[in-house]
């Protein structure tokens, strides 16, 4: 809420959040005015609901917000709970006025006795016609689609403050304006409030099949940020077939995404494979003007999942793609140990390269596709699978201290290319050696070539491996970028 007084800057927006069905002017401007002198008034962290505490995850699951009571077409609030008990403050918006959504107990629909905490956690958006949601917003500042499958995965949040540091700090969507677009579209305005500072936010959202949003983002910092987080995705990743035999579970895998993509300015498309770290780490990639990056489940073969519930092959992917230039700057990558499915252990962001000073005004604007198709491919090679054990050839005895890389490329633009064709694997490594490599195209398999790669690290950290294959000055793929521990 706004320090005493402050309401009184924005007096539209202030009176429409009296409720009672009144309604007030609203605009995209007004909600920018009041995120700037928000930033000027004394930060006033959320309470939340005292009763939402004895709501545990199966009494939340037996409250039900009543079709017959669906905002804008297609809006249900989501209750309050011991896990999302900070209540949020909605409205709907309608020929450029907003109405406040007053909480009311006949909202809802019970089981077994159980009685709603008063208040709104967040809400969703349903699928014309079904019982199931396809946009969601509850928690901080968190969102997540279902993209064009009908099944939820990776998150992602209006910002990331300080992720990887020692004390991260989490801003929180605290009033929500939902106006219904035709078509069925949604644009959705959010004001952001934060100890370090404020926001405001306009997703454009619509779902042809994929689900993309336009968003809008203006910043106004109450302090500085060490690290400020543009446009993050937040996802899990606990084991795959390179590393099953650290889990203990019966599934072949688990994981939200499988992969950090990223496309530079300079046209290179990179991948990283995401892992479980035994530590956390912190990956940073130049990203200058970066034209799109984000995290993606490539693996979508259900028999290496083998989950008929929660159907890890249809988790949706989520594309970032900066709108105009966005300057200077790093994709961060941030994991930490996991040891089961219901935590998010990866975050990757954008970060500036300049100072983030107190007082400034920061404004970014990008697109987010939350879909299964890969964005980030297309006649280019790019890795199909990657794996590591041990150097040296099949059948000999292992290299002490060293591992072997094998990654695999596949592509149309390799169509037609044999041993003869002059194919090279370009291989960097850093805090290590290259011992052996070689590029070959798999035998019997469609446009599949491997590439093979002893490295030994230098001491106990990683050395990072860069490769990607390439015929003459050609380059014919994305780089693959893999960090390799010694053995």
């Amino acid at each position: 809420m706004l320090a005493t007084g402050a309401t009184a800057l924005w007096p539209a927006l202030a009176q429409a959040q009296r409720g009672g069905g009144e309604a007030a002017p609203f605009s995209w401007a007004l909600l920018q005015q009041r995120a700037e002198g928000l930033s000027k008034q004394p930060y006033r962290a959320p309470q939340p609901v005292a009763a939402a505490a004895a709501l545990d995850y199966d009494a939340v699951g037996g409250i039900r917000y009543r079709p017959e009571k669906t905002l804008a077409g297609g809006v249900r609030p989501f209750p309050l709970g011991k896990y999302a008990p900070v209540p949020v403050t909605l409205h709907v918006v309608a020929n450029g006025s907003a109405t406040r959504v007053d909480y009311a107990p006949d909202l809802f629909e019970t089981k077994n006795g159980v009685i709603p905490a008063p208040g709104f956690a967040g809400f969703r958006v349903m699928e014309p016609g079904r019982e199931s949601d396809w946009l969601a917003y509850m928690g901080a500042s968190y969102f997540r689609s279902a993209g064009s499958q009908d099944q939820y995965g990776l998150s992602a949040r209006g910002i990331a403050i300080d992720t990887g540091l020692e004390k991260e700090q989490f801003p929180t969507f605290t009033h929500f304006w939902i106006e219904r677009q035709s078509g069925g579209g949604y644009t959705i305005y959010a004001l952001l409030d934060g100890e370090s500072l404020t926001g405001a936010f306009r997703f454009v959202t619509r779902h042809p099949g994929a689900v993309v949003q336009d968003v809008s983002s203006v910043l106004f910092l109450r302090r500085p940020v060490a690290r400020l987080g543009i446009a993050p995705a937040t996802s899990m990743f606990w084991y795959d077939d390179r590393s099953h035999r650290t889990a203990t579970d019966w599934r072949p895998e688990i994981h939200d995404s499988d992969g950090l993509a990223m496309r530079t300015a300079g046209g290179e498309h990179v991948w990283r494979p995401l892992r479980n770290p035994a530590q956390p780490t912190t990956d940073s990639f130049a990203a200058d003007d970066v034209r799109a990056f984000g995290l993606l489940q490539r693996d979508r073969a259900f028999d290496h999942y083998q989950d008929d519930g929660a159907f890890y092959d249809r988790r949706p992917n989520l594309w970032i793609e900066p709108q105009g230039k966005w300057g200077a700057g790093r994709v961060i990558l941030y994991a930490f140990p996991t040891a089961g499915e219901t935590t998010d252990n990866v975050v990757c962001f954008w970060t500036p390269g300049a100072p983030v000073a107190a007082g400034q005004r920061l404004a970014f604007d990008y697109r987010l596709t939350w879909g299964s198709t890969d964005p980030s491919v297309g006649r280019i090679a790019h890795v199909v699978d990657t794996w590591t054990g041990s150097a040296g050839r099949p059948g000999a005895a292992a290299i002490a201290g060293a591992v072997k890389l094998v990654a695999d490329f596949v592509g149309d633009g390799l169509a037609g290319l044999t041993r003869e064709s002059g194919v090279t694997a370009e291989i960097g490594v850093s805090r290590g050696k290259l011992l052996e490599s070689a590029a070959y195209p798999v035998v019997g398999q469609r446009n599949r070539w491997r590439v093979t790669a002893d490295v030994a690290p230098d001491g106990a950290g990683p050395a990072d491996v860069r490769l990607f294959l390439k015929r003459g000055a050609a380059v014919l793929g994305e780089t693959l970028l893999m960090p390799l521990h010694r053995p």
